[in-house]
């Protein structure tokens, strides 16, 4: 159960920067950009083609996010210069991708099992740290059971996963992210400020789609492998995190949200991973799940918002009826 818990932790922070990515482009520019499930496959393919290719995996995981910004950014030039529907551009680059990440890839799978990934070659010198032995020391002073596997990957990814969201925050506050989040809010209102709004349409897609593929870069070489279907379903994952963590850590300002996003993700791993766990559901059911994990997002916090509105009508007409029966009585 342990195992199966901390490996959803782990996979949900990986996946976290697939979500931030989600979270800038539906959240902050308000575009449904659907060329998320192409670009996740076109980061772990390049990332994949080039280690197998012996570049080192540092390099090989930036140019996987890299050509996820390229294609991002010809969605927005798609949009905007081409004039077509936001939802449609991003549908045509999804189609498009796929036939594009099979010709880069050359085969339907690129396997990274036998190759020098960026986790494996930091695990030597995690192994001589001594680390493993430091937190399983600390997990098992707090009465949990002994843990048998590695911290490795959980460690690597929370600092990265924590740097690119501190990057996130920085950049949305800057004069071009906050221009950004205006374009997102009221186009034509920035647009009458001379502002280039295609221009920042374009680079907001272009990023959102890099943290997509800089995630799929990092799950291919997580779990040692490369395949063109593998992005199926990530735009309805990532819409699931971004839901699912406003709804429980809210979203006040952009720091709260963003790290909201990242709860999201390892919540929606977490109970993903449970309900799996449940006699009558198998992985075919993984996106069923999904579906009622956002349903149940979407619906519940506007239930509870209806039912406190009810509540303080209620409250408000009982304190007129008071004050009227007291100034009746006072007559």
């Amino acid at each position: 159960m342990l195992i199966s818990l901390f490996g959803a932790v782990e996979s949900g922070v990986i996946y976290a920067l697939m979500a931030l990515g989600v979270y800038l482009s539906f959240r902050i520019l308000h575009f449904p950009d659907l060329t998320v499930d192409g670009s996740f496959v076109t980061g772990a393919g390049v990332a994949g083609v080039a280690i197998v290719g012996g570049m080192s995996p540092i390099l090989a995981t930036l140019l996987g996010a890299f050509a996820g910004f390229i294609a991002g950014c010809i969605t927005g030039v798609l949009h905007t210069k081409g004039k077509i529907n936001a939802l449609l551009a991003g549908i045509l680059m999804m189609i498009a991708l796929y036939s594009i990440n099979l010709r880069l890839m050359g085969q339907p799978t690129v396997s990274m099992l036998n190759e020098s990934t960026l986790f494996t070659q930091i695990k030597s010198w995690w192994v001589a740290s001594g680390f493993d032995a430091f937190f399983n020391n600390i997990v098992l002073s707090l009465g949990v059971e002994r843990f048998s596997g590695t911290w490795l990957v959980f460690t690597v990814m929370v600092i990265l996963t924590l740097m690119v969201k501190v990057f996130l925050d920085y950049f949305l506050k800057t004069e071009v992210g906050l221009a950004l989040r205006a374009t997102g809010d009221n186009q034509k209102m920035i647009r009458s400020l001379s502002a280039n709004t295609d221009g920042l349409i374009i680079i907001g897609i272009g990023i959102s789609n890099g943290l997509v593929a800089l995630s799929g870069a990092l799950v291919g070489q997580y779990g040692g492998f490369a395949n063109v279907n593998m992005g199926i379903g990530m735009i309805v994952i990532g819409l699931a995190s971004v839901i699912i963590g406003e709804a429980l850590f809210g979203k006040r300002t952009i720091i709260i949200a963003t790290l909201a996003v990242i709860g999201g993700a390892i919540v929606y791993r977490i109970v993903v991973t449970m309900a799996l766990r449940v006699d009558f559901l198998d992985s075919g059911d993984m996106k069923l799940i999904t579906a009622v994990l956002v349903i149940a997002a979407l619906v519940a916090p506007r239930m509870i918002q209806a039912r406190k509105e009810k509540k303080r009508r209620l409250r408000k007409k009982a304190e007129l009826l008071q004050r009227k029966e007291g100034e009746v009585h006072s007559a």
